[in-house]
């Protein structure tokens, strides 16, 4: 019996040690992006970015929150690249993970309902890549880092009247994807401000998972434009691409920032070459913090890092940031993200790597654009800076 109880209260005092040892303060941040699916690279460049950031900052005894080092811990949660599954990814890391925020997702097809579901949870999301504006319409705990379409749909109008010489354009993009379908509309009425009503003189749809474009690249080579925009992500634009030269478009083609993530280059090859696109950052000759972290990135994972990696980075430490400055964590989650939610929201001028970023009442940074050219060697080559 006295051996019983001497294991019952060594079984007891055992448990007792695992409860406090869970205990440990730390914290946690929760990521929804898409390691499967159709842009699994984004997922893929979200993650090594966010695994180097957490070594980095482990490494040196954690993070500094309310005079203690905090370790970080980070939760992956695969979206798929599909809206229902982010929206379940968002409800999983806010109600059972209990992070105190949530970096993404990336596309504003996924983002848009989760930004939706991390509000209603008052949980703070920082979508990293995500342009489509109402990502963070009316959404108090809802923030982005990264420009606008309302921004790049302009931008891109600009920059081809200005330098590919265009009076008349053609537009081909996914009408069954919030990104692409509203970059496509903020460029075509920013090109008609410019030329006039009419000028964009091919406004071709098609819908997600289509691989053949032969008809609507048919009515685009037929109508006269001087360029076609193509906002569309890195797996489609290839296709895109070829067809059109198969039947015989021979002029610009220019993109927008979706074109800047995953393996465009390895896909699309020489056809590719000579275009330009909008994004957030150029990693060809790169200075200072950002060359350091292309540097770092390179040596962890032997490829240079795309916008996505760099955006993520950029927002896990805005982030991280708000944490710090909250002044410690009270373990009352409630409290806490609510903390973290009037922190973001009161950062001025922070030094990210893709540029500096205030944000707006509305949770959007004001920030530059960068258009990048292909160049010979398949390198995105800084070409101009573009800001609001």
């Amino acid at each position: 019996m006295k051996r019983i109880l001497v294991l019952l209260t060594a079984l007891f005092l055992l448990s007792g040690c695992a409860g406090e040892e869970a205990k440990k303060p730390e914290v946690k941040i929760g990521f929804n992006i898409p390691l499967t699916g159709d842009i699994p690279d984004v997922g893929e460049s979200s993650k090594n970015a966010a695994e180097m950031l957490k070594k980095q900052v482990n490494d040196a005894g954690g993070l500094e929150v309310g005079g203690k080092k905090l370790p970080l811990t980070f939760v992956y949660e695969d979206n798929e690249s599909k809206a229902e599954s982010a929206l379940a990814a968002a409800r999983k890391l806010a109600t059972q993970d209990n992070v105190l925020g949530i970096i993404g997702p990336q596309s504003s097809k996924q983002a848009v309902p989760a930004g939706e579901a991390a509000n209603d949870l008052s949980t703070p999301m920082i979508s990293p890549w995500s342009t489509n504006p109402n990502t963070t319409l009316n959404r108090p705990y809802v923030f982005r880092g990264c420009f606008l379409d309302p921004f790049q749909g302009p931008v891109a109008a600009k920059f081809a009247t200005e330098e590919l010489g265009a009076k008349k354009a053609a537009v081909l993009y996914d009408i069954a994807s919030d990104y692409p379908k509203g970059l496509a509309e903020f460029f075509k009425k920013a090109f008609e401000d410019i030329h006039g009503p009419g000028s964009v003189v091919a406004f071709e749809t098609f819908t997600t998972k289509d691989v053949d474009f032969s008809a609507q690249l048919t009515n685009i080579v037929a109508s006269g434009a001087d360029m076609l925009f193509v906002p569309q992500y890195y797996n489609e634009v290839p296709l895109i691409v070829k067809q059109a030269k198969a039947l015989g478009w021979d002029k610009p083609i220019m993109g927008s920032d979706s074109w800047g993530s995953g393996d465009l280059m390895g896909l699309c090859g020489d056809d590719c070459k000579g275009y330009y696109f909008s994004t957030h950052y150029a990693a060809a000759g790169a200075q200072g913090k950002t060359k350091e972290f292309i540097d770092a990135y390179k040596a962890a994972y032997g490829k240079t890092p795309d916008d996505v990696a760099a955006l993520t980075w950029d927002s896990t430490n805005l982030m991280l940031k708000a944490i710090q400055n909250a002044g410690g964590l009270t373990g009352d989650m409630a409290k806490d993200r609510e903390a973290i939610k009037t922190q973001l929201a009161s950062i001025k001028d922070f030094p990210g790597i893709t540029g500096g970023m205030t944000f707006t009442p509305e949770g959007d940074p004001i920030k530059c654009a960068v258009v990048v050219k292909i160049d010979d060697q398949g390198q995105y080559s800084f070409f101009k800076s573009v800001c609001p």
